[in-house]
């Protein structure tokens, strides 16, 4: 194997970052999109919410991308994602890909026994299945480049089985991820492409039911051992670095953000 020199990794900063999830305005995606974009990085932003995107990308060029493409996309079907992707590639004014962040999720607090094999396999689809497909469709173009990134949203669930807000349905899915992410760094080893997966808990985002605002709030603020919910802005700079030109010397790992609720 021939090594790799810190020029090789520095290459990243000026490729392009897709980012899913991103119209949600309260969201983990946007919150990433604006702090690469604060970076000069060029984006693709991807959802299915078309209004929603348009809303990121006017942000992101005012937070300073030079490039900032959108795309709606399904994450949970391969041949949307394959579209989605295919039309960045396409793209003469945007940099090839080089980095992956998949933040599109859904949340589940159904009960098991209240489950039904559709609802299982819907938050599976879009929260296993799509960081499968967007990782896969990606994948080929970073390893012709000899450089990637590509990290995705987990879950403390995934670890201590949910309980917080979902259950056995999303810890599944995020497990699944963790999973996934761990697998594709041994696979991909010493191609310069680095994976990574982010286990949040207790972020200030809308996914678990809603704002968390008055007694709800008090209550989720009350569990997390460091006296207060995490923000977009912290997961974003973890984010940041990972996808980063100092991100190559650390792949397959989970990175829990989640102010003490599980630690080790």
């Amino acid at each position: 194997m021939t090594e790799r020199s810190a020029a090789d990794e520095a290459r990243i900063a000026a490729l392009t970052a897709v980012v899913t999830g991103a119209a949600s305005p309260r969201g983990l995606g946007r919150g990433v999109a604006l702090r690469l974009a604060a970076e000069g990085r060029p984006l693709a932003l991807l959802d299915l919410d078309a209004e929603g995107l348009e809303e990121a990308a006017e942000q992101a060029r005012a937070a300073g991308a030079p490039q900032v493409l959108t795309a709606r996309v399904d994450v949970a079907d391969a041949a949307s994602v394959d579209a989605a992707i295919s039309g960045l590639e396409e793209d003469p004014q945007l940099p090839a890909v080089g980095a992956l962040v998949c933040c599109a999720g859904i949340a589940d607090p159904t009960p098991f026994l209240e489950l039904t094999g559709e609802s299982f396999l819907r938050t599976l689809s879009i929260n296993t299945l799509g960081t499968f497909h967007l990782a896969q469709r990606v994948l080929p173009g970073m390893l012709e480049q000899g450089l990637g990134r590509i990290v995705a949203m987990s879950s403390t669930a995934a670890q201590d089985g949910g309980g917080n807000f979902s259950t056995s349905a999303y810890a599944a899915s995020k497990a699944g991820v963790e999973g996934l992410i761990r697998g594709l760094a041994k696979e991909v080893a010493g191609t310069g492409v680095t994976t990574a997966a982010i286990a949040p808990a207790n972020i200030d985002t809308d996914i678990m039911g809603g704002r968390l605002e008055g007694e709800r709030r008090e209550e989720f603020v009350a569990r997390t051992p460091v006296g207060r919910l995490g923000t977009v802005q912290e997961l974003g700079e973890l984010v940041a670095f990972l996808v980063g030109p100092y991100g190559g010397f650390t792949t397959g790992a989970t990175y829990n953000l989640n102010g003490g609720l599980r630690v080790g």
